[in-house]
Formats: structure tokens, C-alpha cells, sequence
């Protein structure tokens, strides 16, 4: 089963991915529980430059490539082998995000944004997509205030220093994928408490626990 969590900065992806990584583990089904960019050692280096605020000169090709290259990685290095080994794959971003950021957001071409998707994951596709969907507003307050409660001493990354119509672009974006892949996605309301929206998650995926 390959599970990937999508959604704007602050909407509690990364959260509810290590929540469900937790449960899984008390239930005793093999998982592995990774992220995009940064799954892989070379990945760890990849993201660091694609995050840092110093980069502004970056290209949005050139940004675009790099989440390519790092997904092509992931998918070789840690996803692949999970799955051919019969083990849950909670991803925290997948290649969905680089349509809805570099393409929706960024205006990258769509076409060219899928067939680099394609070549980098091998036609490999999550089996379920989690987006958590919260008011553009809601979602930046919130990055921004675990950005003050941690040692990032306020230091936004170059995503998140993006003005309101960019993340308004990205949430569109994913409503708009989850309209075109109904099959795929589920999109679950990101305002709820942490523990209310975690139990919405664990109905959602009952049926596929006794799968595994």
C-alpha cells in the first residue's frame, strides 16, 4: 500500500503522516514512512538546496529538474524496494505536488511536468492520496507559528515566503487533481482537530488494514 499526504504548507501532512506511521506500528504492519524532497541521502542534499531562502536565483526549470532528480532517486533508492517487499509506503509528498507547485503555481508546462513524472517514479503511482484541504490563510498561520516555536528562528523557507496568491494557486491546484482523479484522491477537511482528523484518517484506510 502506497500512501502519500498532500497539501499546502501548514495544513498537517507531515503530522498526520507520522501519526498513521505510529499506528501502523502498533498493529504491527511493516512500513516505511519517508518524504519529497529529502528521502534519500542524496535527496537530503537536493532539498537542502531547493528550500533555502538564499536561492532565489533558482530557475523554475531548474527547479522543476531537481525535484525530477530527486524523485527519481526516492523512487529507485526507498520506494520501489518497500513495496517489492510487501511493506506500507506513508509518503509525505509525492510527484502530485511538483504538478500543483511547479506547475499550477510556478505556470511549468503540464505536459513536460507529466512525462518528467513519469521518467522519475517508472509509472509508479500512489495507491491513495490524503489531501488536507484548509483555507490558504489558516495553513500559513500555522506554518509560520511552528517556525517560531522551533529552532528555526523564524526562518521561512523559499516555499513558504511565497505571497498568498501562490499557496492560493497550489490549493486550487490540488482540488483540481482531485476533481480529475477521484479514484486517487480523497481530500479530508485539514480545519478539524489533529486527533478528530486522524480518526477520519484511520475510517477512511480501516478496509485496507486487514490487506496488509
Amino acid at each position: 500500500m502506497f500512501i502519500s499526504f498532500e497539501g499546502i504548507e501548514g495544513c498537517g501532512k507531515t503530522t498526520q503522516a507520522e501519526l498513521l506511521a505510529q499506528l501502523l506500528s502498533q498493529r504491527d504492519i511493516s512500513h516505511v514512512i519517508t518524504r519529497e524532497p529529502g528521502g534519500t541521502r542524496v535527496g537530503k542534499l537536493i532539498r537542502g538546496i531547493l528550500l533555502d531562502p538564499a536561492h532565489n536565483e533558482i530557475d523554475p526549470l531548474t527547479e522543476l529538474f531537481l525535484y525530477a532528480a530527486d524523485r527519481a532517486q526516492h523512487t529507485a533508492e526507498v520506494i520501489r524496494p518497500a513495496l517489492e517487499a510487501r511493506q506500507w509506503v506513508i509518503c509525505d509528498r509525492f510527484a502530485d505536488a511538483t504538478t500543483v507547485y511547479q506547475g499550477y503555481s510556478r505556470g511549468q508546462d503540464l505536459n513536460l511536468i507529466q512525462q518528467l513524472n513519469l521518467w522519475a517514479t517508472r509509472g509508479l503511482w500512489p495507491s491513495l492520496s490524503l489531501i488536507l484541504d484548509c483555507p490558504v490563510e489558516i495553513g500559513l498561520a500555522r506554518a509560520r507559528r511552528r517556525i517560531m516555536d522551533t529552532a528555526l528562528n523564524g526562518l521561512e523557507d523559499r516555499f513558504e515566503q511565497q505571497d498568498l496568491s501562490f499557496h492560493q494557486r497550489v490549493r486550487e491546484g490540488y482540488l483540481e487533481l482531485a476533481a480529475q482523479f477521484p479514484e486517487r484522491f480523497r481530500v479530508l477537511d485539514a480545519t478539524m482537530g489533529l486527533e478528530q482528523l486522524h480518526e477520519e484518517i484511520v475510517i477512511l484506510l480501516e478496509p485496507y488494514f486487514n490487506t496488509s
